[in-house]
C-alpha cells in the first residue's frame, strides 16, 4: 500500500425515492435522519467520504442493508449517485463521458460478484477470453492472456471444462480469472466467497492473497464477515445505515470503537488474532536482553512462550532496533482486557 490515492469519493449520496436530488439540495445536502424518514427516502449511502489508496485491500463491511454494495457500485459507477463526487486517478467520474467511463471499465476496472455468472455454453478458456473479446481483442491474443491467467488462478489443464463441470471454487477461481484478463488497475470484489462452503471460502481467501502478494492491485472488497476482513484487509471501513461509521486496521477497530456500534460489531472477535507486539507492549526501550520478539507478531503468536517466562522480552522494529518491551502482565491485559 502507499498514500497515493487510487480512488477517492467525497460526500457520496445514494437516496432512493422522488426527485432525491431536489430535496437534498433544500436540505443544503445535510438532512438530518428524521428528514429523509418524513419524506420517504430510503437512504441507501449516506454523505461517504473515503479514499482508496494504490496497492491497498480496503474492505467494506457492515451488516445486510447497511450500504456497502451500493457504495461500491457508486465507486464504479454501475450506478449513479445522488449526489456526491468520485474521483479515479483524480478524474471525476461522474463528470466522465459515457463512452470514456465504459473503456475505463473495460481496461481498468475487474468486478467479482457473488454470483459466478459464468457464460454455461462456453468453457472456462473461452469465460475467461470473453472481456478480451469484448475489447475486441483477436482470438490468438485474447486466448493466450486468457491461458495466463487460468495458469495463475490454479486451473490449468481445465481450459475445455464448461461450468457445469466445475465445483463452486473452481467456477469462482474462473470468475477471477476473468475479471484479471482485462490487466485491470482496480479489482472491485462483492462478497465473491460468500456463497461458498467454509472449506472451500477459506481456500479462496488464501489463493486470493496469493495473488494479490505477486499482482498488487488497488482492491475494493465487500463481506458481512469480520474474520474474512480481518484476514485480507489493510483497512476496513464499517457502515451502518447508509453511514460509514469508521474506517482503520482491524486493530484500531478493536481497541479504539469510534461508537457503541463499532465496539458491538467487534466485541466477540479475539484480540490475540489481531493485536500485535508492538500494540501492547511497554515503551521502555532495552536492548541488552536476551529474550526478543518482533514488532508485528501477533499476540496469538508469542502469548504463550511470554506466558511461561519469567523475563521480559525485548520488542525489535523492522531494522531490529529496539522499541520496546513485553511481559506476563502486557499479554494477560491484551487477553483479558474487556477494552
Amino acid at each position: 500500500m502507499t498514500n497515493e490515492i487510487k480512488i477517492s469519493c467525497k460526500n457520496i449520496w445514494k437516496l432512493y425515492g422522488e426527485n432525491p436530488e431536489k430535496f437534498l439540495k433544500n436540505k443544503n445536502f445535510n438532512p438530518t435522519t428524521n428528514d429523509i424518514k418524513n419524506n420517504n427516502y430510503i437512504p441507501a449511502v449516506r454523505d461517504a467520504s473515503i479514499d482508496v489508496h494504490t496497492g491497498e485491500i480496503l474492505v467494506i463491511m457492515g451488516l445486510s442493508g447497511s450500504g456497502k454494495s451500493t457504495l461500491l457500485r457508486c465507486m464504479s459507477k454501475l450506478i449513479e449517485p445522488t449526489n456526491g463526487q468520485v474521483f479515479f486517478e483524480g478524474n471525476d467520474l461522474l463528470k466522465t463521458p459515457e463512452k470514456e467511463l465504459i473503456d475505463i471499465r473495460r481496461h481498468k476496472m475487474g468486478m467479482v460478484f457473488q454470483h459466478f455468472a459464468l457464460l454455461p455454453h462456453r468453457n472456462v478458456l473461452q469465460n475467461v477470453a470473453f472481456p478480451l473479446e469484448v475489447q475486441g481483442q483477436d482470438v490468438l491474443k485474447r486466448e493466450e492472456r486468457a491461458k495466463e491467467v487460468i495458469k495463475l488462478v490454479g486451473l490449468e489443464g481445465r481450459e475445455k471444462y464448461y461450468p457445469r463441470e466445475l465445483s463452486g471454487g473452481q467456477q469462482q477461481r474462473v470468475g477471477l480469472a476473468r475479471s484479471l484478463a482485462v490487466e485491470p488497475d482496480v479489482w472491485f470484489l462483492d462478497e465473491p466467497f460468500s456463497a461458498l462452503d467454509p472449506l472451500i471460502r477459506k481456500e479462496m481467501q488464501n489463493e486470493f492473497l496469493r495473488l494479490q502478494s505477486m499482482l498488487k492491485k488497488t482492491i475494493v472488497f465487500i463481506t458481512h464477515d469480520f474474520d474474512e476482513a480481518i484476514r485480507l484487509a489493510d483497512r476496513i471501513a464499517i457502515m451502518y445505515e447508509g453511514l460509514i461509521v469508521q474506517v482503520g486496521t482491524a486493530e484500531e477497530l478493536i481497541t479504539k470503537p469510534a461508537t457503541d456500534y463499532v465496539a458491538e460489531f467487534t466485541k466477540d472477535i479475539p484480540r490475540s488474532k489481531l493485536l500485535n507486539a508492538s500494540s501492547i507492549m511497554n515503551k521502555d526501550k532495552k536492548d541488552n536482553l536476551e529474550n526478543k520478539v518482533k514488532y508485528n507478531e501477533k499476540v496469538e503468536k508469542i502469548a504463550s512462550k511470554i506466558l511461561k517466562s519469567e523475563n521480559e522480552f525485548t520488542v525489535l522494529d523492522e531494522k531490529n532496533q529496539a522499541i520496546g518491551t513485553l511481559s506476563k502482565k502486557e499479554i494477560i491485559k491484551a487477553l483479558f482486557s474487556e477494552n
